[in-house]
């Protein structure tokens, strides 16, 4: 049984026109989709020259011919295009193709009835600049290089900061690369920097931990990988003042702490991890393999699957010493660990010291860099004995311009 549109009520009708409407509003998208190309694998130098996309404003003209036959003037498929010129906002003409000079003229076949060669070329006739001109425009020229150079100046400075007799700075611009081998998905990566004695220090401002952003995995292989490519930089200091045998000091540890998060915004702990930063500079690749506390039976493992958290350590430096223990022997008798995955780290050290000042024929003697630091609290101590003299000396200096001139300069006396 049929029903006419005109017996219908008429918010049927109107809710049918709708619903008619949006099928062709998206076949008319889907079609769109299916037209437009999202990726171009093979790009041609054209397109990756056009894909550029430059923000600085253009005005562009085009010189045309039309080519067509007599009595067929002015058809669209007729017109060439000779010459193309664009002018920036910085007063930057570009004419594609280029101004003829030496080369031979331009060419353009014609398709139809008869197939005609055109050539064609391209001069600069304007007017040569004026020698008032051409020194106005180098002045400004120097001074837009000049400005240029004070502002990279002013970037760089010009002072070069140098470390005391004896200290030893320490820039490291590390990265966290990625993560696998973890049980649940969505990652992060806890990690901090501890400086094992006092005679270590940074600066104020500087922070010595971070986190990373929550990543998903990636099936590689036999295990699941999360990138986070997450960088981060610090600088930390050393001063070797103590002369005896043990007096060297550990280098830094760089901890870490693997958790994951899942749907409902709780998290887990996956592993931790810890790894003594290079002794050496340059970069190095350090791939940490971690281990969480584990609980037995299957009550914690459910319920560390289905309700989220699990067992923590309190303190993250006893995955390695902990920083409180003064005896001699650790036990971690009764603590059960699993082995987990492992977090990569990409370090780029920097080290900068007066010891490296020192000769090539020293320098191979010397195992490290902290066996070129002992040698130097001796010249430390040469080096603030000659800094308090050249106060006393300065201090002596002031005191004797002040003087009354007949007291400073001695005077012959006469004797009647």
């Amino acid at each position: 049984m049929t029903t006419a549109a005109s017996e219908m009520p008429s918010f049927l009708v109107e809710r049918m026109a709708n619903v008619r409407r949006r099928r062709q509003d998206r076949r008319g998208m889907e079609g769109g989709i299916l037209k437009s190309r999202i990726v171009t694998w093979e790009p041609s130098e054209e397109f990756i020259r056009n894909s550029h996309v430059i923000n600085t404003p253009l005005q562009t003209m085009y010189i045309m011919a039309d080519l067509g036959p007599y009595g067929k003037l002015g058809y669209k498929k007729y017109e060439h295009v000779l010459c193309t010129l664009k002018v920036d906002s910085n007063g930057v003409i570009t004419v594609k193709p280029d101004f003829t000079g030496s080369r031979g003229p331009y060419r353009i076949e014609t398709d139809g009835e008869k197939q005609e060669l055109w050539k064609y070329t391209i001069d600069s006739v304007s007017s040569l600049a004026q020698p008032e001109e051409e020194e106005r425009e180098q002045r400004a020229l120097r001074d837009l290089y000049g400005r240029h150079k004070e502002y990279l100046n002013s970037l760089v400075g010009t002072d070069f900061e140098t470390t005391v007799p004896g200290a030893l700075r320490l820039f490291v611009n590390g990265e966290v690369v990625s993560a696998q081998g973890y049980e649940f998905d969505n990652l992060y990566v806890h990690f901090f920097v501890e400086l094992p004695t006092t005679s270590w220090s940074s600066p104020a401002f500087q922070q010595l931990s971070g986190i990373t952003q929550t990543c998903a995995t990636k099936s590689l292989g036999m295990d699941n990988v999360a990138y986070f490519s997450y960088p981060f930089t610090f600088e930390v200091s050393f001063l070797h003042e103590d002369e005896s045998a043990g007096a060297l000091p550990a280098w830094p540890v760089l901890y870490c702490e693997v958790l994951s998060l899942d749907f409902w915004q709780r998290y887990r702990v996956e592993g931790y991890g810890a790894v003594v930063l290079p002794a050496t500079p340059g970069s190095h690749t350090l791939t940490v393999p971690t281990w969480r506390p584990l609980e037995l039976g299957p009550v914690a493992e459910l319920r560390r699957f289905f309700i989220g958290g699990s067992l923590e350590l309190e303190d993250l430096s006893y995955v390695r010493i902990p920083g409180t223990f003064k005896g001699e022997r650790l036990s971690r008798f009764g603590l059960r660990t699993e082995a987990t995955g492992s977090v990569t780290f990409r370090l780029h050290c920097l080290q900068q010291s007066r010891a490296f000042m020192e000769s090539s024929s020293l320098r191979k003697r010397m195992r490290s860099v902290l066996d070129r630091l002992e040698g130097f609290s001796q010249q430390s101590s040469i080096h603030n004995v000659l800094e308090a003299f050249r106060r006393a000396r300065r201090r002596m200096q002031e005191a004797r311009e002040s003087l009354p001139q007949d007291l400073a300069s001695p005077s012959g006396t006469t004797v009647s």
